[in-house]
């Protein structure tokens, strides 16, 4: 059905033919067991820097999954900068977004961060450490409180620019958004009245305010339902009054069918952003000019000159704003700016905004986060490629030198058992381009024999408008070292091709996703590299609607591995979810007042009656994106109709959408690494055996 293209393959490693054992596919033992794969899940995020040391955060999973901040001494010694249980990790719009800033003061640096327990905003001082965090914003007792993001220190002004979401009532969507100052002197830690406004709510969701280095004007990006920040957000630019609100706001960049991601001002005070304007995020330059325009009314911003490109380029310099201050581009105080760029893969790069040229960093690295922070001549990022975990790398400009700074990989296991990705491009229905990275099953000890095909399971990514990265992930590791395959696809609407790709999506969810994850493990079979009567998909969140999808309405896999998913789209239109995502089905979908057959149609919840495959189901408890409410209906649905389909259906206390704790990961593995070898007659050992209900 579908003809496989190979971009090319690493080589092989391990033992030689003399060392190798002959054992069944999924019975090959090995070192890399679920506790160590759940040691090293998550990533470090959000990295700044205070004063000349370089700060970031990174997961504790063994210490209930709470985020750390995590500094690098001068002498290269890294260091919590809070005890457990501060869990920095902000909220809002669910998915959260940069917890913490800092800043260099004489008497030592002065920290603000969003503790995840009450949402409050705090101060610490590290140098001072008998002092415990101070708090500087209220409690609310009204539906989710008060919750902040993206701080910004202005210290010379005394407090902090912080977005603020406040919810008005009870509901999910009873919610407002806006930026607002925080007194860093602490009168705002029991009176809500001392928080100050800086703008309107007119926009139903704002990133946080950057200032201009004159302290005259504020940019930030705005957007509004029904569209995701992916679809359209609006540039807007304010003066900054005498009172140090912002005055009348107006669009300079942006639109419905214009995504602008990030905004920074430049050393010489022109506004710097990305935007898909042209079909991929790339980096533009807006002039101000010096007088007002012609006629503006007091207070407006000042003329502004035309927009420029500065590397137009079929690739992306910029991506999905699922998290408030993410970023992938930030300039240098010589006029440089490091960026981070791609297709599919992402390099850091640094551009040139006079030539357009972009020279990239040496290093291994294939996947550079939407996190930078810059320095002097130093540019601070996170990275990982096949062979390595997710690491912080700095690169001196000066010298054009990298190295690793932070959450350095160590191999817990020799690396010969790591899998060895391929990077395809399979051709799917009407033709259409499908990107997908293959782990073929290998072990540096055991091979499968001569006639047997591996069994493969396809790894559908959330999002859905996200990507699945090229780079170490032991949970991959976990089932190739064991010889099982794993095939991860950016299926249409995923984010790294351009926004032609991005919006096969639309209205087409549960239909291209669904297909272009059957042509991939179809064209596998096909081309016997993976067995066709032995093929499994899994996913997470919308990457676990794509698989009850697939499961409800194609006869493709065997059996399924279903985390935290959406499956009902009537019910999550109607209010079973957060406010962010309350409307992004009428993008997916339609809206639900012109196409209700449509929801209807594509919900795995109304069709219980075409479930045949064994199937796990894993739900955290906790989960307001997407409620344990969706599992409940579906299993309901299904033993209604008098299914008799083997299944296991997992909860646990405590975990929200997506798994942190150790315990949690390690259980739901196993589970998952069980449910393949009943279905599949695979014999691993040491896997506690999963109860399924028939």
């Amino acid at each position: 059905m579908a003809d496989a293209k190979n971009m090319g393959a690493s080589e092989p490693m391990g033992g030689g033919d003399d060392m190798v054992q002959t054992q069944a596919y999924g019975s090959w033992p090995s070192p890399l067991d679920a506790a160590l794969a759940a040691a090293h899940d998550g990533q470090p995020e959000y990295v700044g820097f205070v004063g000349d040391e370089a700060w970031w955060t990174e997961p504790r999973p063994a210490e209930g999954g709470r985020r750390a901040l995590v500094r690098r001494r001068p002498d290269g010694t890294e260091e919590s900068v809070l005890p457990a249980p501060w869990n920095v990790r902000s909220r809002v719009i669910e998915y959260g977004g940069r917890p913490w800033a800092g800043a260099e003061r004489p008497e030592g640096p002065l920290l603000v961060f969003v503790n995840f327990a009450d949402q409050r905003l705090y101060a610490y001082e590290p140098a001072v450490p008998e002092r415990a965090p101070r708090p500087l914003t209220p409690v609310s007792a009204v539906g989710g409180g008060l919750r902040w993001v993206d701080p910004q220190l202005h210290l010379g002004r005394g407090e902090v620019w912080c977005v603020l979401e406040e919810f008005t009532g009870e509901g999910p969507s009873d919610v407002r958004r806006v930026i607002a100052a925080v007194p860093l002197d602490g009168s705002a830690a029991e009176d809500r009245g001392a928080v100050r406004e800086l703008g309107d709510d007119a926009h139903r969701f704002v990133t946080g305010a950057r200032l201009s280095p004159d302290g005259r004007r504020a940019a930030w990006l705005a957007w509004d339902h029904p569209r995701m920040p992916w679809d359209g957000t609006d540039l807007l630019l304010a003066e900054v009054t005498d009172d140090g609100t912002f005055g009348p706001a107006r669009t300079v960049a942006g639109g419905t069918e214009e995504s602008v991601c990030q905004v920074e001002w430049a050393p010489d005070g022109a506004l710097l952003f990305s935007s898909d304007r042209g079909g991929w995020w790339n980096l533009y330059r807006l002039e101000i000019a010096a007088g007002p325009a012609p006629g503006a009314a007091p207070g407006r911003p000042a003329l502004l000159s035309t927009t420029h490109g500065l590397c137009p380029r079929e690739e992306e310099f910029g991506g999905p704003l699922w998290k408030i201050g993410l970023s992938w581009f930030k300039p240098l105080a010589a006029g440089l700016i490091a960026v981070v760029h791609g297709v599919g893969a992402t390099a850091l790069g640094i551009l040139d905004p006079a030539t357009g040229e972009v020279v990239d960093v040496a290093g291994p690295w294939t996947a550079w986060a939407s996190s930078l922070a810059v320095h002097g001549t130093r540019v601070i990022g996170v990275a990982a490629s096949p062979r390595t975990g997710t690491e912080v790398v700095e690169l001196d400009t000066s010298t054009g030198r990298t190295r690793v700074i932070g959450s350095a990989h160590t191999d817990p296991v020799d690396p010969a058992y790591y899998p060895e990705p391929q990077i395809r491009t399979f051709e799917g229905p009407d033709g259409r381009d499908i990107h997908a990275h293959i782990y073929p099953p290998h072990s540096p000890t055991h091979a499968a024999p001569d006639d047997e095909l591996p069994p493969y399971v396809v790894w559908a990514h959330g999002g859905p408008t996200g990507h699945a990265p090229l780079v170490l992930d032991l949970e991959i590791a976990y089932f190739t070292s064991r010889g099982i395959g794993v095939a991860e696809v950016n299926y249409g609407g995923s984010t790294g091709y351009g926004r032609e790709y991005r919006n096969r999506l639309r209205e087409q969810w549960g239909v291209v996703d669904v297909e272009d994850c059957a042509a991939v493990a179809l064209a596998l079979a096909d081309e016997g590299t993976a067995d066709r009567g032995r093929l499994a998909i899994r996913g997470g969140s919308a990457g676990g609607w794509t698989s009850a999808a697939s499961l409800t309405s194609t006869d493709v896999y065997a059996c399924g591995t279903i985390s935290y998913p959406i499956l009902d789209l009537t019910g999550w239109a109607e209010g079973e979810t957060h406010d962010f995502e309350s409307r992004y089905l009428e993008t997916l979908i339609g809206p639900l007042a012109d196409v209700p057959a449509r929801y209807a149609e594509r919900s795995p919840a109304e069709h219980a009656d075409r479930l045949t495959a064994p199937f796990l189901l894993l739900q955290g408890l906790d989960d307001v994106i997407c409620p344990p409410v969706q599992c409940e209906r579906f299993l309901a649905r299904m033993e209604g109709e008098g299914r008799r389909v083997p299944h296991a259906y997992l909860t646990f206390e405590g975990e929200g959408h997506g798994f942190r704790r150790a315990d949690t990961m390690v259980r739901a593995l196993e589970a998952e690494l069980s449910l393949y070898a009943q279905v599949f007659g695979l014999h691993p050992t040491g896997v506690p055996a999963l109860e399924l209900t028939k």
